[in-house]
């Protein structure tokens, strides 16, 4: 008769896979790893030996916060190479929508530093305080940038939502031509940008990258702007498959880093600069 497979204690299992007893514990009462033999009386739990590839596979998916649901999925074919990576790319679009949000959010709250919230609250006919054409071509610049962003949050964009989000991208930069600063105009060139990035359309992504950097460098725009001008360039060239110039554009990123005043402003580049595509290998 063949040996029994040797079970494994939870203090080993963790110790193996790099998980904590807690957290297998808590994997147990869940049902999500679930020991090959519990005792009764005593309750220690023992694992078999094929749930120590069940748990790493546990680790790496809840070390990038996939939900366990998702997790619960992977685990039904945890040798289906392809369907975890499905998960795991609808787990970064849910990232990413998350980030724009947080990004789009801090954009809205610099138009509320710039016009002044005291204006907001008591003036509804004219909501930014400028009056004539060139107060209505602000707040159309205004609405139509927030709007890029809200639909660059979306996770279920359709073809025709693409579109209108590309249009009003570029709608919204023409507007602050006309009416904004040198910083508006920058932003809106970075907005552009990062939609032709989203949409997968190299070359447009990198010329309107390149107007940012250049309108900071032509202006003196520093901080997070001038970083998410090679942010942008990074990104651009990972769409474009130039693994070279990616990385050097973000490395220049990460020394723009240094100089941002804020710490949240510095850590919203630094993920947003993890969220780059992978390149693909030439080798």
């Amino acid at each position: 008769m063949a040996d029994e497979p040797e079970l494994i204690t939870v203090g080993r299992l963790a110790r193996r896979v790099g998980l904590t007893a807690k957290a297998l514990r808590h994997y147990d009462r869940i049902g999500l790893l679930v020991p090959a033999l519990v005792e009764p009386g005593s309750g220690y739990r023992y694992y078999g030996p094929q749930q120590v590839a069940h748990a790493r596979l546990i680790r790496l998916l809840r070390s990038v916060d996939v939900p366990l649901e998702q997790v619960r999925s992977c685990l039904a074919a945890p040798d289906d190479e392809a369907a975890i990576r499905r998960v795991l790319a609808e787990h970064r679009r849910r990232l990413q929508a998350r980030l724009d949000r947080t990004r789009g959010d801090l954009h809205r709250i610099d138009h509320l530093l710039e016009d002044g919230v005291k204006t907001l609250m008591t003036d509804q006919t004219d909501p930014h305080g400028f009056a004539g054409a060139a107060g209505e071509q602000r707040q159309l610049a205004i609405d139509l940038f927030n709007g890029v962003w809200r639909l660059l949050e979306k996770e279920d964009r359709t073809a025709d939502e693409d579109d209108r989000m590309l249009h009003m991208a570029h709608a919204s930069r023409h507007h602050w031509g006309e009416v904004g600063t040198a910083v508006n105009r920058s932003r809106g060139e970075w907005q552009c940008s990062r939609v032709y990035a989203v949409l997968g359309r190299a070359e447009p992504a990198l010329h309107h990258a390149r107007r940012s950097l250049e309108l900071c460098r032509a202006h003196g725009i520093g901080d997070w702007d001038l970083a998410f001008g090679y942010e942008a360039l990074a990104r651009a060239s990972a769409v474009a498959g130039d693994r070279e110039q990616a990385r050097a554009w973000t490395e220049q990123a990460l020394a723009a880093a240094e100089d941002i005043a804020q710490e949240e402003d510095r850590e919203l580049l630094l993920t947003d600069l993890e969220t780059i595509p992978a390149q693909p290998r030439f080798w």
